[in-house]
Formats: structure tokens, C-alpha cells, sequence
């Protein structure tokens, strides 16, 4: 994989094992993900597989989790996006958006419960955020959570979630008309209860290789036990987001790294006027631009990895980190994609396929616009979205 200013030689021992774990699992079990894209499946058979490996929410302590540190859990987010963005989001929800809200804000009995299940791949979770009408303003959201007696009733709806049609529990963002205010708290609902529907999103052309889909709550009762009891607010999630936008840094550059190197090779094999076209100008430019783009990126989510890992990353450096290397992942798979003429739309190369899994990526934890004005807001003061 690119690595131009040789930022493995900066890795520690358990960093460089934990990237070597991954190539392997990846070139032992992950085969046919281009044959899963085109069938708009999930290898579900890989949940488990993948649990084995630590690859849930390594970055946490306790319950049986790995513990390992920030640089080490973006490069396994960077090895699975390079396979697939598919395979990187079941992780990056399962850890960043299920499993780190329950470490962080759940009770004891919530975390002895799930969190050595899901770390183990044993139960499957998803993030119920984003409605049909609230998506970049999720703090309108409509969900509502009433108490009646020892119980909460929860309705409403959420959509665009991964994972949800396969899911044994959701992490379920709504408004708790128990108190005057009303404040958005998180909810811990398995989806086999009464009145739960988890509908598949169907004829996706991103992100094919994933299971998404929609959470219906009609007036699901739920115990209060199953309230997460240390948070309220937009806090909560919005400290999920940044959690699992950290990892799309990481990903993004997975998928742009591969990117270059199918172009690469294509370059030094594909001879057209009795040559190889890499050793045309017009083509050197482009792996020289890709390289440098992918190589920016690169040093932005180390460089992100340590802040985190000092205790001093904020919510404006994942969003500019994000909104940076998935617009450059965006941009260089479409630049690979051409290098490779008109083999590069066929499924026998990578490129394409991440440059359509990128679109969705570029709009989902924050769509790049977002991200924009947060930064914006950031540098001037002033906020432009209300």
C-alpha cells in the first residue's frame, strides 16, 4: 500500500501485527467482496469471523476488547475500506456507533450484557439516528420515548441504517417526553420486540456490499432499564459521530490507496504504442497527483490519531479530516477508474467500485456541505446552518 513518507516505520509492534492480521484475514476470507457488491449482499458468514479477529471496537478496554491504540484501530479501518467500504461500515458501526455508547454512557448491567456479544460478533447492533425528514438536522428528529410505569413506548421511524435488517439490538436516538424538555436520550431496543420492523433498502447503487435498511417503532415497549443512563441530549450521539467519522478518515484512505495501486500496476503492464502507458507524461502526472493527494491524506489521519490519543482531538478535526480524505478518496477513484480505460468500469478492478461506494460515504456521518459549515463555523464564529 502507498506509504511515500514511510509512516510504518513510525508503528509500533502491536500496530504493524494488527495491519498484518488484517491483510491476512482480508486476502484469506474476503475473496468474492466484488462479486458480494454486485449481488448487493453482505458475507454475513464474516460477523463472527471478524469478531475473532478483534476488529469491533478494538479501541476500547474491558468486556473482553483489545484495547489497542487510536493509530492502530484507523489502519484496521484503512485495511477493510481498502477491500470495501461495505466491510469497513459493518465494523465502524458495530464498534463506533453500537458498542462505544454502550461503553460510554451505558450502565453496568447494559455493558456486561452486550458488550462482550457484540465484540464477538455474536450479536449484530445498529445506530438508529437519521429519519426520513431529519437527516443533516437530526436534533429535529420526531422519535418519541413515553414512560408508562417500568416501561417506555417508543415511535417513530429511522432510515438509512446499517445494518438494521440484521440486527439483535438498535441504538435508538429519541425525544423523552418523561421530562418538560424533552431531551434526546438513547434507547437500547432488540429488534425482535413487538412492534420493531427493520425493512431492507433495496436497488442501492453505493455501498452495495451492505446490508442497509429502516427501523419502524410502533409503540414498542421497552424497559427502563433499557435507557442509556449517562448521557442526554446531542451529545450522545453526536459523540458517536465523531467516533465513527474518525475511523472514515482512516477508511478513506484504504480505499484511495488501493485505488493507486491497481492504477499503478495497470500502468506498468498495459502497453499501447510499444510501450507502457505509465511511462506516457499525461499518466505520470496523474499517479504523481494521486500520489501526493493520497499521501496528504495519509499524514492528516496520523497526525489526527495522535490528538485523539492525547486526549485533544475535537469534533472540527475529524470533520475536517473527513470531509478532506473522502473527497480525495472520491476524487482519485474516478482518476484510477480512467487510467484504466474501458477495462476500469468492468468488475476485474477495484476503482469503480469504490468510486461509487465513495458518494455514499461523502454524504453519510456528515455529508461534505456539513462538514463545510462546521469548519466554517469554527474559523469565523459564526454559524451559517440556523
Amino acid at each position: 500500500m502507498l506509504d511515500y513518507f514511510d509512516m510504518e516505520s513510525t508503528l509500533s509492534e502491536e500496530e504493524r501485527l494488527l495491519v498484518d492480521s488484517a491483510r491476512s484475514f482480508i486476502d484469506g476470507e474476503v475473496a468474492d467482496i466484488g462479486q458480494h457488491w454486485i449481488d448487493g449482499t453482505f458475507p454475513t458468514d464474516l460477523i463472527p469471523k471478524m469478531g475473532e479477529m478483534g476488529f469491533y471496537a478494538p479501541n476500547l478496554e474491558g468486556y473482553g476488547l483489545p484495547g489497542v491504540s487510536e493509530t492502530a484501530y484507523g489502519l484496521l479501518m484503512r485495511e477493510l475500506e481498502a477491500c470495501d467500504s461495505g466491510l469497513r461500515s459493518m465494523a465502524s458501526v458495530q464498534g463506533a456507533l453500537v458498542m462505544y455508547p454502550i461503553h460510554a454512557f451505558g450502565s453496568d448491567a447494559q455493558k456486561e450484557e452486550w458488550l462482550p456479544k457484540l465484540g464477538t460478533g455474536e450479536a449484530v447492533g445498529c445506530f438508529g439516528l437519521t429519519e426520513p425528514e431529519h437527516g443533516s438536522n437530526p436534533s429535529a428528529m420526531e422519535t418519541t420515548a413515553d414512560p408508562d410505569g417500568d416501561e417506555y413506548v417508543l415511535n417513530g421511524s429511522k432510515t438509512w441504517i446499517t445494518n438494521s435488517p440484521i440486527a439483535d439490538v438498535a441504538v435508538v436516538w429519541a425525544r423523552d417526553h418523561g421530562e418538560e424538555d424533552t431531551p434526546v436520550r438513547g434507547f437500547l431496543v432488540e429488534t425482535d420486540r413487538d412492534g420493531v420492523a427493520t425493512n431492507k433498502i433495496d436497488e442501492k447503487l453505493s455501498l452495495r456490499a451492505s446490508i442497509t435498511g429502516e427501523i419502524s417503532l410502533q409503540d414498542v415497549r421497552v424497559p427502563k432499564e433499557n435507557r442509556l443512563p449517562g448521557v442526554e441530549g446531542m451529545k450522545g450521539p453526536l459523540s458517536c459521530l465523531t467516533q465513527a467519522r474518525y475511523g472514515i478518515a482512516w477508511g478513506a484512505v484504504g480505499a484511495a490507496a488501493d485505488c493507486f495501486e491497481v492504477a499503478r500496476e495497470y500502468a506498468t503492464d498495459r502497453e499501447q504504442f510499444g510501450k507502457p502507458i505509465g511511462g506516457f507524461q499525461m499518466q505520470q502526472e496523474k499517479l504523481a497527483e494521486m500520489a501526493t493527494q493520497i499521501t496528504l491524506a495519509q499524514l492528516l489521519a496520523h497526525r489526527l490519531a495522535e490528538l485523539k490519543e492525547a486526549g485533544e482531538m475535537r469534533p472540527q478535526h475529524v470533520s475536517m479530516a473527513k470531509r478532506n480524505n473522502v473527497r480525495t478518496a472520491r476524487d482519485q477513484s474516478r482518476i484510477a477508474r480512467e487510467m484504466l480505460g474501458g477495462n476500469g468500469i468492468t468488475a476485474d478492478y477495484s476503482p469503480m467500485r469504490h468510486m461509487a461506494n465513495m458518494e455514499t460515504v461523502y454524504t453519510y456521518e456528515g455529508t461534505h456541505d456539513i462538514h463545510t459549515l462546521i469548519l466554517g463555523e469554527d474559523l469565523t464564529g459564526i454559524q451559517a446552518y440556523q
